[in-house]
């Protein structure tokens, strides 16, 4: 299996590049969040990759970081999920946002994804709750660390009074974990108009 690789980029045609390899070209697919951060033509670029053997041929994707190539990997596993889906969902979002959008339950951000139905972005948020790397956060309280529920209901309510979800997620930071939805909204809202 190829895992990696290191050569210059000599052709960017999204979402399809190539990349030379001591005089092998190696044509790879990569996300957008991929594309959007890898050098001009002609510069020198390292790729963590995946192989994909099928009857019709070897396709080869490749991605800057060894979280989005696990994240790409567990998309795969999810039945009716391929390849083409898995890197549109990574092109969407970046995998902290999906690891968000799958922590907070929000069917909505899948739905924005090009080629994702209602029914696709279900079955991603149940299927990937405990595959994917858990959001970091620098300090405080985790999103996760609050209920579920809670943390669904307030995200929504501060998204629904107009905050941005960076904003709500940032809010939701500073909650104590075992906050009610009531104080949480207005413990949030508090933080906010500080802001």
């Amino acid at each position: 299996m190829i895992g990696r690789l290191t050569g210059v980029l000599i052709e960017k045609n999204p979402p399809q590049i190539t990349l030379d390899v001591h005089g092998v070209g190696y044509d790879l697919d990569v996300p957008m969040s991929t594309f959007y951060h890898l050098p001009a033509a002609g510069e020198k670029t390292s790729l963590h990759t995946h192989l994909i053997v099928r009857e019709d041929g070897h396709f080869l994707y490749g991605f800057l970081s060894q979280d989005e190539r696990a994240a790409f990997r567990q998309l795969l596993k999810i039945s009716g999920v391929g390849a083409r889906i898995a890197l549109a969902v990574l092109s969407g979002l970046s995998v902290a946002e999906l690891a968000q959008a799958v922590v907070m339950q929000e069917s909505g951000r899948l739905i924005k994804v090009p080629g994702i139905g209602k029914k696709t972005a279900e079955r991603l948020l149940l299927e990937l709750r405990d595959r994917l790397p858990k959001p970091s956060t620098a300090g405080g309280v985790s999103p996760e660390a609050i209920a579920p529920d809670a943390a669904s209901d307030i995200a929504n309510a501060l998204l629904a009074l107009g905050y941005s979800e960076r904003e709500a997620v940032a809010a939701m930071r500073q909650l104590p974990p075992d906050v009610a939805v009531p104080e949480g909204i207005r413990q949030a809202l508090k933080l906010l108009s500080k802001a």
